[in-house]
């Protein structure tokens, strides 16, 4: 029985190649390596003196620390330009195919651009796959590492952003929303002091309408529900109503009430549906983590379609001329995929547009734009 692990398929998927189209293909990817190479070099640069500067400086941290902290940091900015290297590396290596005669030899042998395109657009299809499932989760693991020990790093250095204890919370549904803030908090136990929560209601256009004020000397959450203790509660234009004791309905888990929440970039592919859960259940907008897991689904196709692209741009004959221009017409149409991207990303996050559009619109028009470009390159 054959494994069905991904590198089982990526064998059994080689296996099926032909002669030419697995030489191809092992050019491609060892061009594609050449490239990441040289993008992880230039932006572990870059983050190891920007980390020199921020947190080395205010905390006296050694080169050595900086370099761990460093290799914590640079994983996730590589992932997220990892479309790049499937770009250039492609390119590179059709162009080095052309120049080296390769192509008209292929071409004359009856192997059609669409058969020694499909492998490396496959390989990168598969890299995508093994980038959400392994690849982001360790890089995410990493980040979320280096945010928490550059934070104490330079904890002594920067000043606090609020007083000791103080604990802002949220919580709410389709109905109601309870913003919670209390002075302080006991960690035995988690019992907050001094607690005001506002009640707000949501009409049916979405906006919220105040309904009363809760104040208590002390909270405790339990599972379903809020415990106060010498509570004083009052609606708008009401007298105020004294309990010794007051239950409030809760969706908040009391496990997980106070933890703070990661930025999406610090979060694994696996963890994002309960992160994204948790965020809503608390009354806050989750937009940000569903725009990064629509990314990361679509990431397989957004490297198919950057190396489908790289390849299109780079089959011209070199006896044609124009072959530079249009590669480099290739290297600038990635740019504006990039800044497209990243402009879908921004109207993601600011609920212009929905997460789910967001995400998928740049990968699928970049593949749609591949395939045009290589039709009308190879069908006329």
């Amino acid at each position: 029985m054959k494994s069905d692990s991904l590198p089982g398929v990526f064998r059994n998927y080689q296996r099926r190649l032909t002669r030419i189209e697995r030489y191809v293909l092992r050019r491609t990817l060892f061009a594609v390596g050449g490239a990441l190479a040289i993008l992880a070099a230039v932006i572990m640069l870059i983050d190891f003196v920007e980390i020199s500067r921020t947190v080395g400086v205010r905390s006296q941290t050694s080169a050595l620390d900086v370099f761990g902290l460093t290799l914590m940091k640079s994983p996730n900015v590589i992932l997220l330009l990892l479309p790049f290297s499937f770009l250039f590396g492609v390119l590179a290596a059709f162009v080095n195919f052309n120049r080296r005669s390769e192509l008209i030899a292929m071409r004359a042998a009856g192997v059609s651009a669409w058969r020694f395109i499909f492998p490396a657009a496959g390989a990168a299809f598969l890299i995508g796959v093994l980038t959400i499932l392994a690849l982001n989760p360790a890089a995410s693991w990493l980040d979320g590492r280096f945010e928490r020990l550059s934070a104490a790093l330079t904890s002594d250095y920067l000043p606090a952003a609020k007083q000791p204890g103080e604990t802002w919370l949220r919580q709410g549904d389709g109905r109601t929303q309870v913003v919670i803030h209390a002075r302080s908090r006991q960690s035995p136990g988690d019992r907050l002091q001094d607690v005001s929560m506002f009640v707000y209601t949501i009409n049916n256009q979405g906006r919220l309408n105040f309904q009363r004020r809760i104040e208590a000397r002390e909270a405790v959450l339990r599972p379903g529900f809020w415990q106060l203790y010498g509570a004083r509660e009052a609606a708008a234009g009401q007298q105020a109503v004294y309990y010794d004791t007051l239950s409030i309905p809760s969706t908040l888990d009391p496990s997980t009430a106070y933890q703070e929440f990661d930025q999406p970039q610090s979060v694994p592919f696996w963890a994002l549906p309960g992160v994204i859960q948790r965020i809503e259940g608390a009354g806050f907008s989750a937009t940000s983590y569903k725009l990064k897991f629509h990314q990361l689904l679509a990431t397989p196709i957004l490297f198919a379609a950057m190396s489908i692209l790289g390849a299109a741009f780079s089959l011209r004959l070199m006896r044609l001329g124009g072959l530079a221009l249009l590669a480099g017409s290739g290297v600038a149409l990635g740019f504006v995929f990039f800044f497209f991207n990243e402009l879908c990303g921004a109207l993601g996050k600011a609920e212009i547009v929905p997460a789910v559009l967001a995400g998928w619109t740049p990968p699928l028009l970049a593949l749609l734009s591949g395939f045009t470009l290589l039709t009308y390159t190879e069908d006329g």
